[in-house]
């Protein structure tokens, strides 16, 4: 079974500008959401994929795509197996578990298992 890309967030230096330009260029609609760690933007653009704004110390914006996997452990140990390097080892969060990977090529995914899996 592959991993389903099921959410994508952009890590910005500047929340509140990325907030009204995808606002204003997509229309899309951003909820303020209170985390432990600050301020985070839940994003509304439709469909299944959801996403996020987060505002934090960055050479440049990027966007981490967040694929869901069945057993976050497993597929960290397996991603580094091979070849990638593992930025953030397997965290628990308030709805699930994620890590963060750097692949061989230098693109950085999380892995996601959420808490509510089936």
């Amino acid at each position: 079974m592959s991993a389903p890309v099921v959410h994508l967030e952009l890590h910005t230096g500047d929340q509140e500008a990325a907030r009204a330009f995808y606002a204003r260029a997509l229309g899309w609609r951003a909820e303020r959401v209170a985390t432990r760690a600050g301020t985070y933007l839940a994003l509304e653009w439709g469909g299944d994929l959801d996403g996020g704004i987060v505002e934090c110390a960055t050479e440049r914006p990027v966007w981490l795509p967040y694929a869901r996997v069945e057993r976050i452990g497993a597929a960290t140990d397996e991603a580094r197996a091979l070849g990638a390097s593992v930025l953030l080892e397997p965290r628990e969060g308030p709805a699930g578990w994620r890590s963060v990977l750097k692949g061989p090529a230098g693109g950085e995914i999380a892995l996601w298992q959420p808490k509510d899996w089936r």
